[in-house]
């Protein structure tokens, strides 16, 4: 019975969001000074113009009347299905309001959401703490395996205490878990530090004023200690703690991964397997002159120590030999983070050495080659990463014919993104992008389901969350404005829809940031209670099962224990969400 009931609620959410009338929306808040677009789905298409309301859930008045937009469809995902985007960007007024709009007399409500300053960072950040906190790999099981850790093959032992669980189904610990792939592998650990540190030094004023900023840096400083841990002798970075789904925490190793949990000596990571990100957020949090279980000396120290190295060893420890995008965006960062904590030539030239690599693999179009040859970068977590880059690096670049050189690569990125995102019918702002499939350059919603890991692919609301703070990030330096969280209109729409995305706008009105909103993923339990948890962001949704293109769309609560694709938390996730959400709250006299 209770596998028929689940069927049955895996059919309501499939198609609730197709019924006669829906208003599909952010179910947790909007900023006062940011963009606010909600999208109304219909069967038929409406005769004449039609409204909708804001009304005010506290007293049950309309406070505000606008029409819908022009009709869209997406024939892709819901053929015959006809959507209208309501915006309401204009209103700025405090308080908790509900959609609501009247077909054929009969009313239809939206769930509840808030509208106040700095809505989005001062709702969430408080919980994402509270989910890495919760991650953390310090149970006295893990503590007691961690502190001696064997590495696969080998008698030989390591302190690898702390870190955090890498998602709700899986207590693993990577820097990056797609290395033999070459072009999709993500920033996992390391990202998720540099992103807490970028976050407390975008909005220090706010975040001290929520008196959550001590919480957020402890969770970062936590997060360096590991990595230092991780650091070996020779100074490389172990890649991965491997737990091979085995319940028994003693049965982890330190590992190598290739498809299949297939497990390798491949353990060293190179720029783009964690270790570029790695350095790079260990020279910035050593500027905060604050010490963990390592000093802020260390911190410095161990990453100068493990860039010298990769200048030597980063091809060895690249799977394919050669270097890629991945390597360049990775490598800059922790270049301008050394350069930015030291001052020293070495790193300057390093870092404009990579920004002049990501400057030539701009192509005519827009989007940035990967290889060497023609293939579109695309990624499933990290799409705005190298705009991000390219934007820090230009915090410390004075010379004026590199930051030019610089900001026309990031004008053009940010404007394909906008231009292919739009190039169809989109409501929901989705954001598109650019892949090499069969041979031939595609336009897709979702990354490509047949790619170089052979197994691999999942929602994308890292990627998502990445490209809104790339939009936000890079706009700022290209596309300034007032209002509209620095950005110009365009920008700041496309980030916003991204998040709103992740809130609960889109087409299963799910809300994947567990314990927001209406809609939830189901709960998610996981070795040494580290499962589910309120603030962490679960994948999301993904192009239809069995399209190899990505193409059409999916989302699924069970599948036969495949439900991970759509359902597990997973820690780039948040890690993003985190970025974007402080660069919508981040005010210019803080930079």
């Amino acid at each position: 019975m209770k596998s028929i009931a689940a069927l049955i609620l895996l059919c309501l959410l499939s198609f609730a969001g197709f019924a006669q009338v829906t208003i599909y929306a952010n179910q947790v808040g909007f900023d006062t000074k940011g963009p606010k677009i909600a999208v109304i789905g219909v069967d038929h298409e409406f005769t004449g113009k039609t409204t909708f309301n804001l009304v005010n859930t506290e007293n049950n008045k309309t406070e505000f009347t606008s029409a819908l937009s022009k009709s869209e469809s997406i024939d892709e995902w819901t053929p015959g299905k006809t959507y209208y985007r309501a915006d309401f960007s204009v209103f700025q007024k405090t308080g908790k309001y509900s959609l609501s709009i009247k077909i054929n007399g009969k009313s239809y409500t939206s769930y509840p959401f808030k509208i106040e300053e700095d809505a989005l960072a001062k709702l969430t950040i408080s919980s994402i703490i509270h989910y890495y906190n919760k991650q953390r790999a310090n149970t006295p099981q893990e503590l007691a395996a961690d502190a001696h850790m064997h590495m696969i093959g080998s008698d030989k032992t390591v302190d690898m205490r702390g870190g955090w669980a890498d998602a709700s189904g899986d207590v693993s610990k990577y820097f990056s878990h797609l290395a033999y792939a070459n072009f999709m592998s993500p920033q996992q650990t390391p990202l998720v530090v540099w992103s807490m540190v970028s976050a407390s030094e975008a909005i220090p004023g706010l975040l001290t004023k929520w008196h959550i900023k001590d919480s957020l840096d402890n969770e970062a400083l936590y997060g360096a200690d590991y990595m230092m841990r991780a650091l070996s002798k020779d100074d490389y970075f172990y890649m991965i703690i491997f737990s091979y789904f085995n319940k028994d925490p003693n049965a982890r190793r330190i590992v190598g991964l290739h498809a299949n949990s297939v497990t390798t000596d491949e353990y060293q990571c190179a720029f783009r397997e964690g270790g570029g990100m790695a350095i790079a957020a260990l020279a910035r949090i050593s500027q905060w002159k604050k010490n963990g279980d390592f000093t802020s000396q260390q911190y410095l120290d161990g990453a100068k120590r493990a860039f010298a190295h990769l200048l030597k060893y980063n091809t060895k420890y690249d799977d394919d030999g050669k270097e890629n995008i991945i390597d360049d965006y990775c490598a800059l960062t922790a270049a301008t983070e050394l350069w930015i904590a030291t001052d020293e030539p070495l790193y300057r030239d390093e870092a404009r050495k990579r920004a002049q690599n990501l400057n030539k693999r701009m192509s005519p179009e827009g989007y940035f080659i990967a290889n060497d040859a023609n293939s579109p970068y695309w990624h499933a977590s990290d799409a705005g990463l190298p705009v991000v880059a390219l934007s820090r690096y230009l915090t410390k670049e004075k010379d004026a014919a590199l930051r030019e050189a610089v900001l026309t690569t990031i004008k053009k990125a940010l404007d394909y993104n906008l231009a292919v995102t739009n190039k169809v019918s989109n409501p929901f702002g989705y954001a598109r992008q650019s892949f090499l499939y069969k041979g031939q350059v595609k336009d897709g919603f979702f990354i490509p389901h047949d790619n170089e890991t052979g197994w691999w692919w999942q929602g994308e609301d890292a990627r998502l969350g990445s490209l809104a703070t790339a939009a936000l990030v890079g706009g700022k330096l290209v596309y300034p404005a007032k209002g509209n969280w620095g950005v110009k209109a365009p920008l700041a729409d496309y980030a916003s829809q991204q998040l709103s995305w992740i809130l609960g706008c889109n087409p299963y009105s799910m809300c994947f940031m567990y314990g927001f909103g209406k809609n939830n993923v189901p709960y998610m339990h996981s070795n040494f209670g580290h499962g589910s948890e309120v603030g962490g962001v679960s994948n999301g949704i993904t192009g239809k099962e069995g399209n190899g293109d990505g193409s059409g769309i999916d989302f699924k609560t069970e599948d036969k224990g495949n439900e991970w694709r759509w359902t597990e938390e997973w820690i780039p996730h948040a890690a993003w969400f985190l970025q974007a959400i402080a660069a919508t709250a981040e005010k210019i006299s803080e930079r």
